[in-house]
């Protein structure tokens, strides 16, 4: 552990091999989770400029601001960062579902024991 980076009072993220953070996303209001992505330097910076939450696409390779095609975003209402500084907990005002499902949340399934799947009726879309 990096104890000066857990007693600092200055954000300097931990940027793993790939420039990423792992950005955990919830509803401000209500506290559910909504989604995970991730962030590089830039995309900090995008979300804090602006308020709208940006995140780094590994499948495309490129900056992305939530909600650019679907109208959905997600209004910055608070950022955190964990003891270490690797990790980001964003809390937002959310203009609509955050999952491409268009679900409230992309984590809308249970995995039971045998493999399974359970839909999760208090997640459905709309």
């Amino acid at each position: 552990m990096d104890s000066q980076r857990d007693a600092t009072d200055r954000f300097s993220p931990r940027f793993d091999a790939s420039g990423l953070v792992t950005a955990i996303v919830t509803d401000a209001a209500t506290g559910t989770l909504l989604m995970v992505a991730h962030m590089n330097a830039e995309a900090i910076e995008r979300t804090q400029a602006t308020g709208q939450a940006h995140f780094w696409s590994r499948s495309r390779g490129q900056l992305w601001r939530k909600g650019e095609t679907s109208g959905n975003g997600l209004t910055l209402v608070e950022m955190r960062v964990d003891c270490d500084q690797d990790a980001l907990l964003l809390r937002v005002d959310p203009a609509g579902p955050a999952c491409h499902t268009g679900r409230r949340s992309c984590f809308y399934r249970r995995v039971e024991a045998d493999g399974r799947l359970t839909f999760l009726d208090d997640d459905a879309r709309g």
